[in-house]
């Protein structure tokens, strides 16, 4: 889906997730000290915020202005803790390693010859900083006919895995159970888990 069709989603209902933060980022990233985040995808802003409330100092990067939009107003109480960017990451690279965590929940980010894209969102991680890349297990998804697009099309946290060099340590690359129920329309149960460590 490029802008254009996130935008359209997003303005079609009053909302379109939970809002809440998803259940990886909290099992993950809940114990590192907080630092300067990069929240790619932060639709709504739950992650972002729940980041936020934390300590964290956040950048929330969505295509969508009516999401970024939503996310601001639900976060008044952290404004001066977050800066919301409408941006895709195809075209607008972060800061290279600028951000101690950066957390892309579900993020459909379509494979590319070079990986440009992806490795801007590598290169943004700070030494000794934290990489999360979560994903659906394809294993739960309907068929692409049903879907409407084609999963393998679209970077899986096991392949981001191994494109990482030697200056980073894998720390979980694994597929879990969801720790929440999977969203209205959808059925899919576990989820593929990569967090990994840039090295110092």
């Amino acid at each position: 889906m490029d802008a254009e069709a996130w935008e359209a989603r997003y303005r079609g209902v009053e909302r379109l997730f939970s809002g809440g933060v998803n259940g990886v980022l909290v099992a993950e990233a809940g114990g590192l000290v907080p630092g300067r985040a990069l929240d790619v995808g932060c639709g709504e802003g739950g992650d972002a915020l729940w980041l936020a409330r934390r300590g964290w100092r956040v950048v929330g990067v969505d295509v969508s202005a009516t999401a970024l939009e939503r996310a601001a107003a639900a976060g008044e109480d952290v404004a001066d803790r977050v800066e919301w960017r409408r941006a895709d990451v195809k075209e607008a690279r972060p800061e290279e390693r600028a951000f101690d965590l950066v957390s892309a929940q579900y993020l459909p980010l379509e494979r590319e010859d070079g990986h440009a894209a992806l490795r801007g969102l590598l290169e943004a991680v700070a030494p000794g900083g934290t990489l999360l890349f979560v994903g659906h297990d394809l294993a739960g998804l309907p068929p692409r006919e049903e879907l409407g697009v084609d999963p393998l099309d679209y970077y899986q946290p096991g392949e981001v895995a191994g494109l990482l060099g030697e200056d980073w340590a894998v720390e979980v690359d694994e597929t879990r159970p969801r720790t929440a129920k999977a969203p209205a329309g959808t059925r899919h149960t576990h989820d593929t888990v990569l967090r990994a460590r840039r090295r110092a």
